[in-house]
């Protein structure tokens, strides 16, 4: 028992000096702005169409799944309003969070444990190049920025995906859709759940870059820096989701 607690506050302890030297470590320059653009790109346009395919499909499926319950009430008129208030405030972000938690979280770790393996870290340090610098901060900073758009993204082929279910059934425009979701939306629905979405963003690659980055020697240690990457971050994603709605049910 006190070897697992001692583990415990150890692995806190590292988790902290990692984190505290991101933050220490982002503003001082030289900047890699180049590494970074570069990883926008492989983070967020690389993960479009996964985020488009599964966006659609929430929208319409959640629509497919409420409409008779609705109908049952007279409500159908309610369907996208309905939709669209629970793909912006809690689907939708969380789903897309997750699927980056999978995709993103465990290539970053399997990545830098690679590396960190087969010592090119150490050959960065040797050639003067901060590899901290260079793979981590730029790689947390571009899950920051881009898993916050391909949430808005996933939200807007969500809603579109709930158009197509609406008109399995009954014949509506898309003019008429878009301004019945638009009168349900609010600027309170809208603020909060985009503000999770930079949290989700920070943990998912400051978690699959701790655990590469502080990878065991060996070729064993890169399988389970990806996997322990994938089930950290997908918890670290629920246990934030859960205080973003206490705390927006406090405040707004």
């Amino acid at each position: 028992m006190i070897i697992y607690l001692k583990n415990i506050f150890n692995d806190v302890g590292k988790v902290t000096l990692f984190t505290t030297q991101f933050f220490r470590e982002v503003f001082t320059p030289p900047y890699e702005i180049k590494e970074f653009i570069k990883q926008c790109y492989i983070i967020g346009y690389k993960s479009l169409p996964l985020v488009t395919i599964t966006g659609f499909i929430m929208g319409l499926v959640l629509t497919l799944q409420s409409r008779p319950t609705l109908a049952k009430f007279g409500a159908e008129s309610w369907l996208p309003g309905m939709v669209a208030l629970s793909l912006i405030r809690e689907i939708a972000p969380v789903i897309t969070a997750l699927i980056c938690a999978g995709k993103i979280s465990s290539g970053i770790g399997a990545e830098l444990g690679s590396m960190k393996v087969t010592e090119q870290i150490d050959a960065m340090e040797v050639a003067a190049i901060n590899p901290y610098k260079y793979l981590v901060v730029t790689r947390i900073l571009a899950t920051t920025i881009m898993v916050p758009l391909l949430v808005i993204f996933a939200d807007g082929i969500g809603m579109y995906g709930g158009y197509i279910g609406l008109n399995m059934h009954s014949d509506v425009t898309l003019f008429r859709y878009t301004s019945q979701v638009l009168e349900s939306i609010t600027f309170l629905d809208i603020f909060p759940a985009t503000i999770k979405t930079f949290f989700f963003g920070f943990f998912i690659g400051m978690i699959g870059c701790y655990k590469g980055y502080m990878a065991a020697n060996g070729t064993e240690s890169v399988g389970k820096a990806a996997n322990s990457a994938v089930v950290t971050a997908s918890l670290t994603i629920f246990i934030i989701d859960m205080i973003a709605v206490q705390l927006t049910d406090l405040f707004f």
